[in-house]
């Protein structure tokens, strides 16, 4: 008996399928509700370009001196709290490139490593976040602030380690990438100094107060300044 389905019906019916597919994946996407803010708040006012973007998990987000710190240099926060690199890099086009920054600060890697990712896989993923930048913003440098040897993830030091040690080596290859090295301002005698708050993770004031000192030292080295031109993608 032949169908009384039409051919074009069956695209019509396949079409909303796949749609209802996509829309369920997009509710479901890791950290859709913080995109969907950040998103939200550009429809309101998009920030200029030009300025200085901070990207990465809860270290970023939770930097609330974030625009003090750095001034006269405009900064713009994109930290999303539980971030892994990939994340990052699939929120790309949402998070990052919308801005066009005059530079990316990126501290992600912590939490991949804390979950059971190696060295090796971690870094495969930064590097596909370095082709991204550079297919969607050419020379943008970016400047990657060393995974953090906190309280609570110190049994990590040599995963961490063997983790930024590749990033470092990576920047010494590329001109749009800076390593700032943290790690051993963040040390006293080989241990975390007292910089973190009750869960061992997040940082009090005295430890982004390091992290100022490092990141607008390496911004001033690479030429960053509230007069300087804003890199062509």
């Amino acid at each position: 008996m032949r169908s009384n389905i039409s051919f074009a019906g069956l695209i019509a019916a396949l079409v909303l399928i796949a749609g209802l597919v996509f829309a369920n994946d997009q509710t479901n996407a890791p950290f859709a509700d913080e995109i969907a803010h950040f998103r939200q708040l550009d429809r309101a006012a998009l920030p200029r370009p030009c300025q200085v973007l901070f990207v990465g998990d809860s270290n970023i987000r939770l930097w609330s001196s974030l625009a003090a710190d750095m001034a006269p240099l405009p900064v713009i926060n994109r930290g999303f709290g539980g971030a892994h690199i990939p994340h990052i890099t699939r929120y790309f086009d949402k998070i990052v490139a919308p801005y066009k920054p005059r530079a990316i600060v990126f501290y992600a890697g912590e939490n991949d490593l804390a979950a059971g990712k190696s060295p090796h896989v971690v870094f495969a993923h930064f590097e596909r976040f370095m082709e991204r930048k550079a297919r969607k913003l050419g020379a943008t440098p970016v400047y990657f602030i060393a995974v953090n040897p906190s309280k609570l993830l110190f049994d990590q030091l040599t995963v961490q380690n063997d983790f930024n040690a590749r990033v470092a080596a990576l920047a010494v290859q590329r001109d749009d990438l800076h390593y700032i090295d943290i790690v051993e301002p963040m040390l006293d005698q080989g241990r975390p100094r007292d910089v973190y708050i009750e869960d061992g993770l997040h940082m009090t004031a005295p430890g982004y107060a390091i992290w100022t000192e490092a990141v607008a030292k390496a911004l001033r080295n690479g030429g960053v300044t509230p007069g300087s031109a804003c890199p062509k993608p």
